[in-house]
């Protein structure tokens, strides 16, 4: 198997709801406000009102629950949930704080998004497999994605 680039995107990171401690840890929901996709065969817009991370923090790792709704250029709605983990380093905490960024590889922060839709032109991302890395900048959060395929 290897690695295929399946696009890059970007969310705004909005207000973040500290649920409080749970017994699995500290819950945050946050908020998301908008974004952009970009790949050779996957380009358009996060939603707004339809995204948002249900993280857990627990033993210095955000444990990511992320539902999003991707919105085509040519108007397909596809349906996008990954998990995933981040290790919250001091440059983590920093970026967090608007006190920087971070670089993919910095730090352990890596999801595994699936995709769904009923767009007959996008089918084909309801079978496919995909991992992702992440970054942290002012007010974003940044996805590089990659399709598993066969050699």
């Amino acid at each position: 198997m290897k690695l295929e680039p399946l696009m890059t995107y970007y969310a705004n990171l909005g207000t973040v709801l500290d649920v409080g401690s749970a017994p699995s840890g500290n819950r945050l929901i946050i908020e998301v406000h908008g974004g952009e996709f970009k790949g050779e065969k996957l380009n358009g817009k996060l939603r707004d009102a339809s995204c948002a991370d249900w993280m857990t923090v627990s033993e210095g790792y955000g444990h990511l629950d992320v539902r999003a709704t991707f919105e085509t250029d040519d108007g397909a709605i596809i349906y996008v949930q990954y998990f995933g983990v981040l290790e919250f380093t001091p440059g983590i905490q920093a970026a967090l704080a608007g006190e920087g960024d971070t670089n993919f590889g910095d730090q352990v922060f890596f999801t595994q998004p699936r995709m769904q839709t009923g767009d007959p032109r996008y089918t084909w991302v309801n079978n496919i497999l995909c991992v992702g890395q992440g970054r942290l900048l002012p007010g974003k959060v940044e996805y590089q994605v990659f399709q598993l395929v066969n050699d």
